[in-house]
């Protein structure tokens, strides 16, 4: 009897299983297309509907996740009618959920960027603000859980002792202590900042290592972007333990220099000049009047000395200048009305000759003798 009919009904069999093996992850990967042009479109306009936004954030936490997540069913449907492979595999079943846990943390991963969004909206409706140091520090912090779970949640699929780890790190303490003090030293100042406030993002500050502007900060350090623009990274360690000047927390900005005059100006012409300087600024619209002193202070070798001291209503930098350039122009206006000199230091120049003075010697005629004569 043939039995060669069993045996090519066995390789349609298995040809037909491929076919749908195939079949299901192709349609699986047309859904996902559709899911990103179509699906996920029409629920994020649901979504911009809603009062709040915290459902839209969700999606677009786990919009990249959700497709990833299409592709994996896909796999697992697939998988159950390929013939050569046994979809209840133990090992297969837990890069499943491998996979799963590692998609649900990258979707929680992009929305805990989003809680500086739930920060700033409570800082909104409430008194009680919270620092704008303290949001993406809170937001690392909450990343660092999140990655931790994760963490320990796939240890466990693959069957590690996660208490057993956790013990062994506490019998050697002591030592992971040792190596990393410095960290734990930048950890422990990064909170001393934090708690302390002595700046925010985007705050401009000097210290006897560094000055510009704040930019971030983290577990371990912060960083500054210099004037000169380029970016620092000092040790929070470091910064909490040096003198801190924030030039941002101005309330007003400083102007503070002495006028020389010549020392051969009149008293009259000195006084009026004065006086002319001091009403000038006393009613610029840009000049605090809360501290204005415009007084003749002392007398110099060869120039009197007039202070000016005064503060201008705005800290930025531009508008800064642009008040002192008007002032020093006012001022180079009214001494050129008065006819006042301001001074210029005397110098004086002193020439010395190397070694002793050379002199020419003395000299001496020879007269003739008048012995030989006759």
């Amino acid at each position: 009897m043939d039995w060669s009919f069993l045996k090519q009904l066995d390789d349609f069999d298995v040809l037909k299983s491929i076919a749908i093996t195939i079949g299901i992850f192709i349609l699986f990967s047309l859904f996902r297309k559709i899911f990103t042009k179509y699906i996920f479109k029409l629920i994020l306009k649901l979504a911009n509907k809603s009062p709040t936004s915290l459902f839209k954030n969700i999606l677009y936490a786990f919009e990249k996740p959700m497709r990833w997540l299409i592709v994996i069913i896909g796999i697992y449907v697939a998988l159950e009618y390929f013939p050569y492979f046994d979809e209840k595999n133990f090992a297969f079943i837990r890069l499943i959920r491998v996979a799963l846990i590692v998609l649900i943390t990258w979707g929680l991963w992009n929305l805990s960027s989003g809680t500086s969004e739930v920060f700033n909206k409570i800082n909104e409706h409430y008194d009680n603000k919270i620092d704008e140091i303290l949001i993406p520090f809170l937001t690392k912090v909450l990343r660092f859980v999140i990655v931790a779970i994760s963490f320990s949640i796939i240890a466990q699929e693959f069957g590690y002792d996660v208490n057993g780890f956790v013990a062994g790190l506490g019998l050697g303490g002591l030592a992971f202590a040792l190596a990393a003090q410095e960290v734990i030293k930048n950890l422990f100042g990064g909170v001393v900042i934090i708690t302390e406030k002595p700046f925010n993002l985007g705050d401009w500050i000097m210290t006897p290592s560094i000055e510009g502007i704040v930019e971030d900060i983290s577990f371990r350090s912060t960083a500054v972007r210099t004037f000169a623009d380029s970016l620092v990274i000092i040790p929070n360690s470091t910064l909490s333990n040096e003198p801190i000047t924030n030039w941002s927390e101005m309330g007003k900005r400083q102007i503070s220099y002495d006028l020389k005059i010549s020392s051969h100006t009149p008293k009259e012409k000195l006084e009026h000049s004065i006086k002319q300087i001091r009403t000038y600024v006393e009613n610029h619209p840009g000049i605090h009047p809360e501290t204005i002193f415009v007084n003749f202070t002392r007398y110099e070798t060869d120039s009197l000395n007039i202070m000016l001291y005064f503060f201008t209503k705005t800290t930025d930098w531009g508008e800064f200048l642009a008040i002192q350039e008007e002032i020093n122009f006012k001022i180079l206006e009214i001494l050129s009305k008065e006819n006042v000199k301001v001074a210029v230091p005397a110098q004086s120049l002193r020439v010395e000759e190397e070694g002793p003075v050379k002199r020419n010697p003395l000299k001496v005629k020879k007269v003739p003798s008048n012995k030989g004569e006759k």
